[in-house]
């Protein structure tokens, strides 16, 4: 790399994928990392790994009747038509081709996720690894670039700045990075794909930008820094949907891990602390993380039984929380607000509410109409807090991923992906559709590669 690379990658999570597919083009990659803990501490690494696939061949194996049209339905719906079409076009399209490429290329071990299904999502849509954790995908993908010849690494440096030929159609001409011991370097290339994700952990921009959600927890990359938007901005970009996040409302209190919402799939419901239901918790985990903090105390319990205990053994992040002991067990209602200290009263009026709608013989004054069976046996529960998670809010990008100015052109050579750019979730919490994350962060990295081989080999045909 002599002469520099031809892409620099900013951001080792779903970046990983998007140097792969690079280098699989031809292209000599780059990739600069802000952490030496990448691994453990980046989004990817902390997502349950979930990766919808509209129209793939597990999909048709299982025959799951779906395709990309379908999917922009979901998103459309689930953001009330808030989401960008262009882009929630392009993702949907991209999604099936990228699962297939992330086994057969990148060799991930996926498959379609059939115990369950996520609020949002019409037909079963999500791939995943064994484990279903995050950590598991980048530690694959770290593995297959470390083994790449076309693929450097350089961890722990930041990039700091993006240097571009002003009014010229070469576009970016370097990029900017610095090292821990505060030295600067500019390193030539042809093309830069900001994957650094997105502002959450940026005290000032959280307050700004989602003020409802900034006093939660933050669970997410302590390198989530909102660089992407400042180098974006300085080169005329265009950002959206600023205010748009991913929260969660099921984060052990005391184990600081996620409990996950497969738990309410398979039938358990969400308590305040004066032991009561405050809402139809299938609607989707992102929106619960706002709507519990409203809560008094900004907590509450996640009550669950035996069956649910083993059928979300499949989670990671769910055996970590029991390993942790953040669950209390009773043999009834009774003893459970004993263990938990809720209102006993309140807690079994709830169960028995709950029963009764499961097993249809009353509605649900919240709306929910999603169980799948009725609590029996031992009960379990696991107090919970809200939590941010990432921003959904970015650059705007093309259906190439290519960065867009103020009037929609793309400006030669920069991309985003994931967090960096804006997402499909439309406004506020209520839009973000299981998958929008990695979904994004793979999607348009790989688009983006593709992009950069087709332009640097159209400029050198040329």
């Amino acid at each position: 790399m002599t002469d520099g690379p031809d892409l620099v990658v900013a951001g080792a999570g779903g970046g990983l994928a998007g140097a792969l597919r690079a280098a699989e083009l031809g292209l000599s990659v780059l990739v600069v990392e802000a952490s030496e803990h990448f691994r453990r501490g980046n989004n990817t690494s902390m997502s349950t790994a979930m990766f919808p696939g509209a129209g793939s061949r597990w999909q048709r194996d299982e025959g799951v009747d779906d395709s990309p049209e379908r999917f922009v339905a979901d998103i459309m719906a689930k953001t009330r038509g808030q989401a960008d079409p262009r882009l929630a076009r392009t993702l949907a399209e991209v999604s099936a081709p990228l699962v297939e490429w992330l086994a057969d290329s990148a060799g991930l071990p996926l498959s379609l996720v059939t115990d369950f299904n996520y609020p949002g999502h019409s037909v079963l849509r999500c791939h995943t690894i064994p484990g279903r954790h995050g950590s598991g995908v980048v530690d694959h993908l770290a593995r297959r670039v470390a083994e790449h010849e076309n693929i450097e690494l350089l961890a722990p440096a930041r990039l700091i700045d993006v240097l571009s030929e002003e009014d010229t159609v070469d576009g970016v001409r370097a990029a900017v990075v610095r090292y821990p011991d505060g030295t600067e370097e500019e390193i030539p290339t042809r093309a830069v794909l900001l994957a650094t994700n997105g502002f959450g952990a940026d005290a000032d921009l959280v307050a700004k930008h989602l003020p409802e959600i900034s006093q939660a927890l933050y669970q997410g990359s302590d390198q989530s820094l909102g660089d992407a938007l400042r180098i974006g901005e300085k080169l005329g970009a265009a950002t959206g949907f600023l205010d748009a996040y991913q929260g969660h409302g099921a984060v052990s209190a005391s184990a600081g891990t996620l409990v996950g919402w497969a738990t309410i799939i398979h039938g358990a419901f969400l308590v305040d602390l004066e032991g009561r239901r405050f809402g139809n918790e299938t609607r989707g985990y992102s929106e619960y993380a706002a709507e519990l903090a409203a809560r008094p105390g900004s907590t509450g319990w996640i009550v669950l039984d035996e069956t649910i205990f083993e059928q979300c053994q499949p989670f990671q992040d769910f055996r970590d929380v029991v390993s942790a002991g953040a669950l209390v067990w009773a043999d009834d209602a009774a003893g459970l607000a004993a263990a938990t200290g809720l209102p006993a009263a309140a807690l079994e009026a709830e169960l028995a509410t709950t029963q009764a709608i499961a097993r249809g013989s009353q509605a649900d004054e919240h709306g929910r109409t999603h169980w799948e069976r009725a609590l029996s046996g031992r009960l379990a529960a696991v107090r919970v807090v809200p939590a941010l998670f990432h921003t959904q809010g970015g650059l705007l990008v093309d259906e190439h991923a290519a960065v867009v100015d103020h009037d929609d052109r793309p400006i030669p050579g920069l991309y985003a992906a994931g967090g960096a750019a804006a997402s499909i979730s439309g406004h506020g919490a209520a839009g973000y559709l299981p998958g929008n994350g990695l979904l994004p962060a793979f999607g348009l990295a790989y688009l983006a590669a593709g992009d950069v081989a087709r332009r640097l080999n159209s400029n050198t045909a040329s």
